[in-house]
């Protein structure tokens, strides 16, 4: 078969809102999009993908995902694809490329090193000039946020104080020019620096600006697990004061209250959804995890100084000593600039490498932090207020979507570099065998909902997330007996099984398991402002 644009893929069973299959159909393309769907026939011409019998549902929209770099590479194309994700959203945490200066983009890129990496096409310029490097050069489509983190670094640099309010005018102003750009929403790192000191004056300034566009303002909260409850409570004090849409990312913690909190707010009216993941453990830089936000982590060489003067020792040292239940959950996933004698320290946890070190793991971490430049990044277990009871119960929610945070530093599936967090290779594959092979939580059609379309709803993407008519042909086929996961801590750039076909705009991108070469995808504009998942 030709990999040039398909007229139809013929023989797929489509899930119904009941719950049920139907028989098998053909969907019709033209154009890139679905002209209709129709009983399936052995008339069917022009250039054809016969599924089979396997399902087509609407290609994945992954909410939350550290790929804006990562994307370009095939490697990571091949992982997304594997999974049925034909579309990201970039730009999370509150930290991202666009809109800044070259000084600001290059900011960015060092201060999430380990999370999202460089560019390698763009440093530093508008959301529009952002979204064009991906026209053509990948077969993902992107989205992206408007960054808050990137617009305080550039209008306050790393001061660790309120803005004044010529300052939040100032990035008021550059987040209005990021949405006529394109973006699909306001980003906020709210236990990330420079956001950290953010307060509530200028968060309700720049979330007015998402509320005016119809777009959500997406938050990393100011705490999980135990600290949830009044992370929420200020996300919505910000929705209530603006009329925002609100979406949390990546929630995780004890079910009981969270829902509790979740459905007290839709019910006053507030619209309100959140993204997870099907793990127990998380990944980020060390330094958000180890160190105290009253350094300025958002500024390296400040930050490595502080360290290792002696006027603020004693009070490092403190707050180091009080993270004893941390370093037993911690192991290390990449750690540049450690000299080989040390070892490799990837795929470790920090204990044990401290222990082959002999010294204390807070020393260990500091260790790590000196020789990587604050660039390493770790994966941790959750504390047992996150269960897997409390994932499953955030993943059945009504105001639930996928949101995979995967983290593909440093980037490539051939190297032996680092041990990333497996989510990145097999998250939506996991969703899908576990809330609805394993526990039947879900019907296939709940996983279009989940998977694509409540997240092409939030994003203001219209013309995703359905297999009908009018709707962009992005497409996934699904064997519902075989998908799953398998990637692990141990090894994680292994590929998901059960999806070998997907296509973008109409054009087969993975067949047979494997990337086409074609590059349909572009960055994606909203097609429309809010409309409620």
């Amino acid at each position: 078969m030709s990999h040039g644009p398909l007229d139809a893929v013929r023989g797929v069973l489509l899930p119904r809102p009941d719950g049920s299959l139907s028989g098998p159909h053909d969907v019709l393309l033209e154009g890139g999009a679905v002209r209709s769907v129709e009983p399936s026939s052995a008339h069917v011409g022009g250039q054809v993908l016969d599924a089979g019998g396997r399902l087509a549902l609407p290609g994945f929209v992954d909410a939350h995902v550290h790929g804006g770099s990562a994307v370009l590479d095939p490697a990571v194309q091949h992982a997304l694809l594997r999974q049925g994700v034909t579309s990201i959203v970039t730009g999370s945490d509150g930290v991202g490329y666009a809109p800044s200066s070259a000084e600001g983009a290059a900011w960015a890129a060092r201060y999430f090193a380990g999370i999202d990496g460089a560019h390698p096409g763009f440093d530093g310029g508008s959301m529009a000039e952002l979204l064009a490097t991906y026209d053509g050069a990948t077969p993902v489509n992107v989205a992206a946020l408007v960054p808050h983190g990137t617009l305080r670094r550039t209008v306050m640099g790393t001061a660790q104080r309120a803005a004044t309010a010529a300052e939040t005018a100032e990035m008021v102003a550059l987040a209005r020019q990021g949405f006529a750009d394109g973006a699909v929403g306001l980003s906020t790192g709210l236990e990330y620096v420079p956001a950290a000191w953010a307060q509530e004056a200028e968060l309700v300034a720049l979330a007015a600006v998402a509320a005016e566009h119809g777009l959500p303002h997406v938050s990393h909260m100011r705490g999980y697990e135990d600290k949830a409850g009044p992370a929420l409570a200020e996300l919505f004090r910000l929705a209530a004061a603006t009329g925002v849409a609100t979406h949390v990312s990546h929630l995780h913690g004890p079910a009981a209250p969270i829902v509790a909190a979740l459905d007290a707010a839709r019910a006053d009216g507030l619209d309100v959804t959140f993204d997870s993941y099907p793990y127990l453990r998380g990944c980020s830089i060390l330094a958000m995890v180890a160190l105290p936000t009253w350094l300025p982590l958002a500024d390296p060489d400040a930050t490595l100084a502080l360290i290792d003067d002696p006027e603020h020792g004693e009070r490092l040292r403190v707050h180091l000593a009080g993270l004893d239940e941390l370093w037993p959950r911690v192991t290390l996933a990449w750690a540049p600039g450690l000299d080989p004698h040390e070892g490799d320290v990837a795929g470790h946890g920090l204990v044990d490498v401290a222990a082959r070190w002999q010294v204390p793991p807070a020393q260990a971490a500091l260790r790590v932090l000196r020789a990587s430049r604050l660039r390493a990044s770790c994966v941790f277990a959750q504390p047992p207020t996150g269960t897997a009871e409390s994932v499953r119960l955030l993943a059945g929610h009504p105001a639930h979507l996928a949101g995979s945070d995967a983290i593909y530093q440093p980037v490539g599936a051939a190297t032996d570099e680092g041990r990333p967090h497996p989510r990145g290779w097999g998250a939506f594959a996991r969703f899908l065998a576990q809330q609805v092979r394993a526990t039947g939580d879900w019907t296939w059609h709940d996983a279009a909902e989940h998977l694509s379309a409540r997240a092409a709803r939030r994003f203001g993407l219209a013309d995703r997330g359905r297999v009908t008519p009018g709707a962009v042909a992005d497409l996934v086929l699904v064997d519902p007996a075989t998908v799953t996961d398998t990637a692990t801590y141990d090894t994680p750039r292994t590929p998901a099984v059960g999806i070998d076909d997907v296509v973008v705009a109409g054009v087969p991108v993975l067949a047979g398991g494997e990337l086409t070469g074609a590059r349909p995808g572009r960055g994606l504009r909203p097609t429309r402002g809010r409309t409620a998942p």
